[in-house]
């Protein structure tokens, strides 16, 4: 499974660790993800997901998985996510 979070796209990012007498070494900064289970209103399930804990955050802020997943671009999205925002729209639209 790759490190990379399911909402947001974020991934690891390289750098360096410089030591007191200025040797730098390579190293990697890994995102904190976390397995999740989110609630979306609109389809009445839950579903488990790996995403950041500032994706987490952010979901909380815009109000639930179901505004969150309409904000998003789909670029950032994982296959899984897509899938479930396509499914949040069928269903809003089958409700309209």
């Amino acid at each position: 499974m790759s490190r990379v979070c399911e909402l947001t796209g974020k991934g690891p990012m390289v750098g360096n660790n410089v030591s007191h007498a200025n040797n730098k070494t390579k190293r990697r900064f890994l995102p904190n993800l976390n397995d999740v289970s989110l609630i979306s209103d609109a389809l009445g399930r839950s579903f488990k997901l790996k995403i950041s804990a500032s994706a987490l955050r952010s979901v909380d802020h815009r109000g639930g998985l179901d505004a969150f997943l309409a904000k998003a671009k789909d670029a950032e999205l994982s296959p899984k996510a897509l899938k479930i925002k396509k499914d949040i729209a069928k269903s809003a639209q089958t409700a309209a």
